[in-house]
């Protein structure tokens, strides 16, 4: 059992020892539909629902301050095992849903875990949900979501690119554009800065190339990167035109990352695996690979200090 596996089990069983904050923990990997995936009878998937590998959740990131605040960022619809999760990993002063949820974009595996705060499940009261222009336009125009703002389950507070919002004297968070398929929203990025340390957080992008400002960037200015890594090479979608959902291959960013330096290459965490991602597998090729070009698979129940 890989002492990561063994971390997220402490986690969901309530064993791990607080924290002190600010950090932020992973509490999610896999692309939106998670591992397995609805309707795939592929190697990858029989084996999880054989019960033979465990599972992965959607992509999520839990943000923790040392006066016992707790954010999430996505909703995912795996969000009651991550709030657990949560719950368990820093308990909540009073309610147990979070003081806040920031949400990058309108696809389904980073925002529809909101339905859950409503009348049908937690009946929460004025959750903070932190989202720009278009999302925000999405959630309020829109049923079920603008069910959840009239009865005040949640209180959308709108963000602006490049534009901090200070949650403490200890944390603020930055979102940034990223092109992505923004069919219904914009889509961003987060730079989450803490007292010591600073760390990025970009699940999903169409290409490194198409960014205003080159990754490495962003690379520099932050202690660990949580990068797209939905696939890992061309073709892993057979019968599929992978042109309709865009990411750069991980194969890409291996080669585009090899000519950074080492101590800027073992700040990135690749997240977000489609199913048929190798990386998932801890003992694949794949992540071999990854290891030996300097750089980290993201694991579920990872903590990293800010």
């Amino acid at each position: 059992m890989s002492w990561t596996f063994l971390l997220c089990c402490l986690l969901w069983q309530g064993s791990l020892p607080q924290e002190t904050g600010p950090y932020v923990a992973v509490l999610g990997i896999a692309q939106d539909a998670g591992f397995p995936q609805a309707g795939c009878a592929k190697t990858c998937c029989r084996a999880v629902f054989a019960g033979e590998v465990p599972p992965r959740l959607p992509v999520c990131l839990a943000l923790v301050d040392s006066d016992g605040r707790r954010y999430m960022f996505e909703a995912t619809p795996a969000f009651p095992r991550q709030l657990h999760a949560l719950n368990r990993l820093a308990p909540a002063r009073a309610a147990a849903a979070p003081d806040g949820i920031f949400l990058t974009h309108g696809h389904i595996g980073h925002y529809t875990g909101l339905m859950h705060l409503g009348r049908e499940v937690m009946g929460a009261r004025e959750v903070p949900v932190y989202a720009m222009p278009r999302m925000v336009a999405f959630l309020g125009g829109n049923g079920p979501w603008d069910q959840l703002l009239r009865l005040g389950n949640i209180r959308l507070h709108g963000i602006k690119a490049d534009t901090p919002e200070v949650l403490s004297a200890r944390l603020r968070v930055t979102p940034f554009l990223v092109p992505h398929r923004d069919e219904y929203t914009e889509t961003v990025g987060y730079l989450i800065e803490g007292p010591r340390r600073k760390l990025a957080f970009i699940p999903d992008i169409d290409k490194w190339s198409r960014l205003a400002r080159p990754i490495e960037e962003l690379i520099a200015r932050v202690d660990v990167a949580y990068l797209d890594a939905t696939f890992y090479a061309d073709g892993e979608l057979p019968g599929r035109n992978a042109a309709e959902v865009p990411h750069p291959f991980v194969t890409e960013s291996l080669a585009r990352f090899a000519a950074l330096p080492e101590s800027e290459r073992a700040k990135v965490r690749f997240i977000h695996f489609n199913h048929t991602n190798p990386l998932l597998q801890p003992e694949s090729k794949a992540a071999a690979a990854v290891k030996a070009a300097g750089m980290h698979v993201a694991r579920e129940g990872e903590i990293e200090q800010l």
